[in-house]
């Protein structure tokens, strides 16, 4: 598939989805997964508002897939894929604000690579994986570790990682990019906190969607996020956490307290 970033927008009070194409944006007639030939219509980059670039996601999420933050955490190592989900209310775009409830006590950053499904599948072979995918793009798995670490002792894990705002999207759907070898960061105030390389991951791409959609239908829209590497940490209220992912480019958001 060609390179390219595709954007959900919002222009004159309407939303639509585009082709970001240097300072312009070339509006699709429709929805990415129908077409990806522009129309006529252009908007210029710096007038239009970027959205999260899925409209209420339906969000599985991987943990400890990332050797590196395996042997962080001294953690014993999956045979399978740590999958659980986050409801649609978690998702935000770029430059929304991540709101630290009132319930909580740490809150770290997780920056990680997402995958986002183009097509619907069931069954899907490993090797026919990237067929059923539209692209990738950048996400924060926000997570209140008290609540998260209560939940898991339990052998449960969802309120932790779940709260309204706690999965940052964007900002564009990467296409026609090479997911085994991208180099993600994550900068709290402009600091280096995560540095990592997607060729740490213990299940890739492929693997995933194939063992997710064994069990799952999987459906255009969805977001699989894969994992984080080492370095997480805190992020308080006052703080612009950074996430930028070669090839896709930089989620930004900054951090505020709920009142």
């Amino acid at each position: 598939m060609k390179k390219l970033h595709i954007a959900r927008y919002e222009s004159a009070g309407a939303e639509y989805f585009g082709l970001v194409d240097g300072d312009m944006v070339r509006r699709l007639p429709g929805s990415p997964y129908e077409s990806l030939s522009p129309g006529a219509i252009s908007d210029r980059l710096a007038d239009v508002k970027l959205l999260c670039p899925i409209d209420k996601p339906r969000i599985f999420a991987v943990g400890m897939n990332y050797r590196g933050h395996i042997a962080e955490a001294n953690a014993k190592t999956p045979t399978v894929p740590q999958v659980f989900m986050m409801p649609s209310t978690a998702a935000i775009g770029s430059g929304e604000p991540i709101i630290i409830p009132k319930e909580a006590k740490v809150v770290h950053h997780e920056g990680e690579m997402a995958i986002v499904i183009g097509r619907e599948g069931r069954r899907i072979p490993r090797e026919s994986a990237q067929d059923y995918i539209l692209g990738y793009t950048c996400a924060n798995d926000v997570s209140e570790r008290v609540i998260q670490q209560a939940e898991m002792s339990l052998g449960c894990l969802f309120v932790g990682k779940s709260f309204d705002t706690f999965c940052p999207i964007g900002p564009v759907i990467a296409t026609g990019i090479d997911p085994s070898a991208l180099s993600i960061s994550t900068r709290v105030n402009n600091v280096v906190k995560q540095k990592g390389d997607t060729s740490d991951l213990l299940f890739d791409v492929p693997y995933i969607v194939s063992y997710l959609s064994q069990s799952v239908t999987l459906l255009p829209g969805d977001v699989i996020l894969t994992g984080t590497p080492s370095g997480v940490g805190v992020i308080s209220p006052g703080d612009i956490c950074r996430i930028e992912i070669s090839g896709i480019g930089i989620l930004e958001n900054p951090v505020i307290r709920e009142i």
